[in-house]
């Protein structure tokens, strides 16, 4: 079958490409504003919800049920104390660190302070449940309650962070982090100390003003290079043992980055949490009912819609679907799949129908992309690059101008794009630690060229993260020596087969034509393949089940659902 042109005027000059660009069907606000922008004249507005969370203006006053509650984590020199202060300093929240605790409760000789003063006298470690005891009788204070808590390096076990799990305190994020370790042994060892002023400089980095500085300057005893990797080993081993606990909560940030930068992600993050207290208890404050779940499942799903034969598609038809997408991915991912793949065919996503919109794919992927976002998590959305090389080189019709469409569509108000979703290509290049899952927007093969080499490669820098196909197609194309069809195939197609399919949809017509629609082939996970007819009604249509399968149908099975088994 021959791909239609991207060029035709049911594409460029379509509604789909023009919805996109002026954002008529955006979805709800992504994350707020993260690093895309250093300079706040470059940051988005933000929402006018800040700590504590509060109700709008003209709604009765309504303080969050719960204030914030943030635990940060990080190697020595990678910048915790500076984001701990910034992020102090932006939301009020009560900065707790154990450090600081054991030496006020010792100070204070309170019963914790006593029963640590006598380990720490005795040269020993404050045994986990003392310090635990400490923790809690500080987050039990009214100024904590009040304000939100802030716990800076703690938990540092596995037993403290049990612990704390056992009297339920957890957090509403675990922030890390993570920045390279000759970064950081260079940082450390870089280091001087002021003894007048107590100002903090680096040889390199921030070099005293004067001579009369640089001449009194001193370095800290465990700032050697010795100590700084042993202090870095011994991180590493408790932050090992700490993560699994708050994998859930998990939000990993590269801090090899200027300052403002790193805190214009964080602040995305907690402005996020922040928003999404406020509207909860505002809606309670203003007595509207609690949002229906929108899981769908079988019990729930609507039907299928009618009228899919009028061209373009209506924008409740397009949600409906970009809906049922979503939903059926989400459940496939909380069941840990990881290698999915999504294929509907109504008329603007089938590309051998001249109504083909590839900004109603673009749509689709901007929907699912967003609402992963929304999750905290980030999105790397994928399109393949050109192929090949000299005569031979280019990228399949169906895709080309997909990358520029992407960039200038409409993403929201609120910074997602750079921040929680980025742009990249096909390749284990493209896999990044920070990454949360990829989706691929149609990878396909093209003549002479294939495609499957770097998803493998992909995949396999993946790892367990998921990777979603939009609308795949990797059959094997021809080459004119006819080696793509032959050498590896059996070996391609298995890779192709190894993506599990979360969601099917397509309109079933007789064959060769387009019209009428006859019935319609449907599958959400973690649902049955379902075959429907269309029924013609008096006042319109209606799409009745004939039979469903636990795997994709064949043709025949289809024909014998609409007209029984031959005899």
């Amino acid at each position: 079958t021959t791909t239609p042109p991207l060029a035709g005027p049911a594409i460029h000059r379509g509604p789909a490409a023009a919805r996109l660009l002026s954002g008529s069907l955006s979805r709800r606000s992504p994350p707020a504003s993260t690093a895309q922008a250093v300079s706040s004249s470059a940051a988005p507005k933000p929402r006018g919800l800040l700590l504590p969370c509060r109700a709008a203006e003209g709604a009765a006053p309504a303080r969050a049920e719960a204030p914030l509650k943030v635990m940060i984590s990080g190697a020595p020199a990678s910048g915790k104390g500076t984001q701990c202060r910034m992020i102090v300093e932006k939301y009020g929240l009560v900065h707790i660190s154990t450090g600081d605790l054991l030496r006020a409760e010792v100070s204070s000789g309170t019963d914790i302070g006593k029963k640590a003063k006598e380990y720490m006298d005795n040269g020993m470690l404050v045994p986990d449940q003392v310090v635990t005891d400490m923790v809690v009788s500080r987050l039990s204070q009214p100024d904590v309650r009040e304000r939100g808590w802030l716990l800076d390096g703690y938990p540092r076990s596995y037993a403290q962070a049990q612990s704390l799990e056992s009297m339920k305190i957890r957090p509403d994020i675990f922030i890390l982090l993570e920045v390279p370790d000759d970064n950081l042994i260079d940082r450390c060892v870089g280091r001087r100390l002021d003894p007048v002023t107590g100002k903090i400089y680096h040889v390199k980095n921030f070099p005293p003003e004067n001579e009369e500085i640089s001449a009194r300057l001193t370095t800290r005893s465990d700032d050697t290079f010795e100590k700084v990797k042993s202090r870095l080993e011994t991180y590493k081993q408790n932050s090992e043992a700490v993560i699994p606990t708050y994998s859930d909560l998990l939000n990993q940030i590269d801090g090899n980055r200027p300052v403002e930068v790193i805190f214009h992600e964080i602040e995305s993050m907690l402005q996020k949490i922040c928003t999404n207290a406020s509207e909860k208890k505002l809606a309670k404050a203003n007595g509207q009912r609690k949002p229906p779940d929108t899981t769908a499942s079988k019990k729930e799903w609507r039907g299928i819609p009618t009228r899919l034969n009028n061209i373009p598609h209506s924008r409740e038809i397009r949600k409906y679907f970009y809906d049922d997408v979503i939903q059926a991915t989400k459940r496939a991912i909380e069941d840990k799949k990881t290698r999915l793949q999504i294929d509907i065919n109504i008329p603007e996503l089938n590309p051998e129908m001249d109504v083909y919109r590839i900004g109603t794919l673009m749509e689709l992927v901007r929907d699912l992309s967003l609402t992963f976002a929304d999750d905290g998590k980030r999105v790397k959305v994928c399109v393949q690059g050109s192929m090949g090389q000299g005569a031979f080189a280019g990228i399949p019709l169906q895709l080309a101008g997909t990358r520029k469409i992407l960039e200038f569509m409409d993403w929201g108000d609120y910074g997602a794009m750079g921040a929680f979703i980025n742009i990249g290509a096909v390749g284990a290049s493209e896999v990044d630690k920070e990454d949360d899952m990829f989706v691929l927007i149609a990878p396909q093969n093209a003549v002479g060229n294939c495609i499957i080499d770097d998803m493998r490669a992909m995949t396999d820098a993946a790892g367990d993260r998921p990777v979603i196909l939009v609308n795949p197609r990797l059959k094997d194309m021809p080459a004119s020596s006819g080696v793509m069809q032959t050498m590896g195939r059996d070996v391609r197609l298995q890779y192709a087969a190894s993506f599990e399919t979360c969601y099917s949809f397509r309109l079933l017509f007789y064959a060769g034509t387009f019209y009428p629609i006859m019935g319609a082939l449907r599958m959400a996970y973690p649902n049955k393949y379902e075959i429907f007819r269309r029924v013609d009604e008096p006042n319109g249509e209606k799409y009745d089940l004939l039979a469903e399968f636990t795997g994709n149908p064949t043709a025949d099975d289809i024909t014998n659902a609409f007209v029984g088994p031959k005899k």
